[in-house]
């Protein structure tokens, strides 16, 4: 007869008799005792089996540190029949410290378990802990499920998968090749993971080679498969040939759904086709397919892109009509399109109906209006919005609190700008690259460029990957305050940086130089600009005009008014007023007048500085015939 060994349960009840070649708690006090001596050489599989069959997980979590791959791997093999127990004896034995023969045997075992997840949640560890390339994964899988006799090819496509949800869509693929030079064929599913990662990374490319190959193999395409490619032609641009390809389905007898339709319908939407889009939702009712909400939603924001936002409401009245029901994205899009507008009447009447409708608005929704809010400088009216924002559950997000910092530096409240900084740090919210610009706006229109400089500093040290636009913003505020020596040296670090500047950078210097009376240096940075490939603009002959005509040097200033008319700018408002000033500063009123007539013959409306200029340009022609009286 064997060994009995009686454990005693905690409470006083009858004692438990288990029959073993060796007791757990004989295997637990070697283990312990001597470690020295191999202690897993001591533990029979046996032992471990029963104690996962009865549930001794803290036995086995204790062993765990002395259990090595082979033993562990004959365990996995004995309770491979018993998955679900053969998952938690993997969970408590430190899955990290697997060999990649047992890893992947233990991969095998949990694939027998009917939700993928677990697999899933398996290879991905193994895949990230680089314990062994792909390939070899492969390979070991392979060896493993020969020897669990399992038939199906599930073990490589949830391979696979987990590489594609990973965003490893080149090893996924070198395993669809390693399958097909086995001679196995990948699930349409798997070979749809591979599209969809290879169309969400933009690597259209890709996935039309590996369409092509599935083709090859014969491997027929789902409705599913015919989505991901017409998504695939829509994001290259190529509408009409994502139109055809619904042919080219068909023809396959493969019927379109409501998604392939949506797709086209949205790609045309996006590109402010509305009317290409209205072609395809006809299309689509014709045959017998129904649009639904998304197909109503990509219509209206085609629409509210086009400031078509009349036609938008109504298409939205006519969704309602046909018993769809919009959802917040739909109001959130027309309440977009109204306060771009300017008419904040109906972007807060959308918000209203969408909350009687039971719909509540989101983060997203509160950000436009306030937004719609700051840009009237409505600054009590956006707090009261987001107090009631926050008084119902919803908390400011990253894109709030650079609304508020934006808003309220605009509008010159810099104390408040920097206490929400403030407050979105203290709540683990990240300013982003806009935020620290908006501040250094603030900073820079009141004349606080040492505070400006400092935070820019800061910026820097943090390893925010600073952008053309927040140069700018400093360098505007250097030059606003006269310090250029700072601004050009800001604009050598721009070059350090590898950060392009554009023609707002050049503009500001310009501008600066003129300020100063240095017409001469403001010429030569449009040279500059030209020979760093950037192309000036109206602002920037504008500029020189405005300098040489403050100047009375008219005839620089009409040459290059006529510089600007050789390369394709037509004089602005601001043209005709810098000349007209200049001229009659000159007392060359006569020509002033001429200037006059003409802007007015293109269509250009003086205004009250045109006029101005005009009276005193008269005004000192009648002082100086007064003058020649006198004599």
């Amino acid at each position: 007869m064997k060994p009995y060994k009686i454990l005693k349960h905690q409470n006083p009840k009858p004692f438990i008799l288990i029959p073993h070649q060796r007791s757990l708690f004989s295997a637990l006090s070697s283990s312990t005792s001597d470690r020295s001596q191999s202690p897993s050489s001591e533990i029979s599989p046996d032992v471990l089996v029963e104690s996962a069959r009865s549930s001794q997980w803290h036995f086995i979590k204790h062993l765990s540190p002395n259990l090595d791959s082979s033993l562990i791997s004959t365990v996995l093999f004995n309770l491979h029949k018993t998955p679900e127990l053969a998952l938690q004896f993997t969970s408590h034995v430190e899955f990290h410290r697997l060999d990649i023969k047992t890893r992947c045997l233990a991969i095998a075992v949990a694939s027998r378990l009917p939700s993928p997840k677990p697999t899933l949640n398996l290879l991905k560890r193994t895949v990230s802990s680089d314990i062994a390339g792909v390939a070899v994964v492969f390979d070991e899988l392979a060896l493993a499920r020969a020897r669990l006799g399992i038939s199906t090819t599930i073990l490589f496509d949830l391979l696979i998968k987990a590489c594609c949800e990973m965003k490893r869509v080149d090893e996924g693929l070198e395993c669809f090749y390693m399958m097909k030079d086995k001679g196995f064929i990948p699930k349409i599913e798997t070979c749809n993971a591979l599209l969809s990662t290879f169309l969400k990374l933009n690597r259209t490319e890709s996935a039309w080679v590996l369409y092509a190959e599935m083709f090859k193999m014969r491997i027929k395409s789902s409705v599913y498969t015919f989505n991901i490619m017409i998504n695939v032609l829509c994001k290259e641009g190529k509408l009409k040939k994502a139109k055809d390809f619904i042919g080219f389905m068909e023809n396959l007898r493969v019927n379109p759904n409501v998604v392939t339709y949506n797709t086209i319908i949205h790609a045309y939407c996006s590109r402010g086709r509305v009317e290409g889009a209205r072609f395809v939702l006809n299309a689509m009712r014709s045959k017998g397919i129904q649009p639904d909400s998304y197909s109503y939603s990509s219509l209206i924001s085609g629409m509210c892109k086009d400031k078509r936002l009349e036609e938008a409401s109504e298409m939205f009245e006519k969704m309602k009509e046909m018993g769809l029901v919009p959802s917040a994205v739909t109001y959130n899009i027309l309440i977009d399109g109204y306060c771009n507008e300017g008419d904040l009447g109906k972007a807060f009447g959308y918000r209203d109906e969408m909350v009687e409708q039971g719909i509540s608005p989101t983060v997203s929704t509160y950000n436009m209006l306030v937004h719609a809010l700051f840009m009237e400088c409505k600054m009590d009216e956006a707090d009261d919005l987001v107090k009631e924002m926050e008084e119902k559950g919803l908390a400011p997000d990253q894109i709030t609190y650079s609304i508020l910092i934006n808003g309220y530096s605009r509008c010159g409240n810099v104390k408040k700008a920097f206490s929400f900084h403030d407050e979105m740090l203290t709540k683990g919210i990240q300013p982003t690259r806009i935020t620290y610009t908006s501040l250094i706006y603030a900073l820079s229109k009141r004349n606080r460029m040492t505070e400006a400089d400092n935070l820019f500093e800061k910026i820097m040290k943090k390893g925010v990957a600073v952008d053309v636009i927040m140069f700018n913003a400093l360098i505007d505020g250097h030059c606003a305050n006269g310090n250029m020596e700072r601004a050009f040296s800001l604009l050598k670090e721009m070059d350090k940086l590898n950060v392009p500047p554009d023609d707002v950078t050049y503009n500001t210097l310009m501008q600066g130089h003129c300020r100063e009376g240095r017409v001469e240096e403001a010429r030569e940075l449009l040279d500059e600009m030209k020979r760093r490939g950037i192309k000036p603009d109206h602002v920037s002959y504008n500029t020189l005009i405005s300098g040489y005509s403050r100047r009375g040097d008219m005839k620089d200033a009409l040459r290059v008014r006529d510089e600007m008319l050789s390369t394709g700018f037509n004089p602005t408002l601001l043209t005709y007023n810098a000349l007209i000033q200049g001229f009659c500063h000159n007392r060359e009123g006569d020509t002033a007048e001429e200037l006059l007539k003409e802007m007015i013959g293109k269509g250009i409306t003086p205004d009250d500085s045109t006029y101005l200029s005009l009276i005193d340009g008269m005004g000192n022609i009648d002082q100086s015939v007064e003058s020649c009286n006198s004599c």
